[in-house]
């Protein structure tokens, strides 16, 4: 992969910081449009790069954190073209997250599954509990 140049990368990392504080805060709206200012720096194709795989995890994650599920799951199943995507425990629990509350129970059950085969209910921790006890429907857990 890619590295980008150091000039890019410090305004993709300083415009992301300024999201995470505005995320933090509940300012969901002022977050997103910080993050999507970081994304439009990435040189294109962006599946190339990196930064757009941690860019559209947190721009997913403020989706869902504002209850804009359809956006979460659009903005990460984009994420998933990334490498290291797959795998990544915490991509897998916002996205079967946000597939639940939309009604794709099946979607959801795969992704939440994908979540606690790598991370465990250590990644549930702090979450809704519905989430764990929907798991609990549809697989076996040890």
């Amino acid at each position: 992969m890619a590295e980008l140049r150091n000039e890019v990368y410090e305004e993709i990392t300083a415009l992301c910081e300024t999201a995470d504080a505005l995320a933090d805060a509940g300012e969901f709206a002022d977050a997103l449009k910080k993050y999507w200012e970081a994304y439009d720096l990435i040189p294109q194709p962006k599946e190339d790069w990196e930064a757009t795989l941690w860019v559209l995890g947190a721009i997913g994650d403020a989706n869902f954190l504002s209850g804009d599920f359809a956006a979460c799951r659009d903005n990460l199943s984009n994420a998933m073209h990334c490498e290291g995507a797959v795998g990544n425990p915490f991509l897998h629990l916002r996205l079967g997250q946000s597939q639940l509350e939309l009604g794709n129970s099946d979607r959801a059950a795969d992704e939440l599954t994908r979540a606690y085969a790598v991370a465990g209910e250590e990644i549930f921790q702090g979450e809704d509990k519905k989430y764990m006890e929907f798991l609990k429907t549809r697989i076996q857990l040890n």
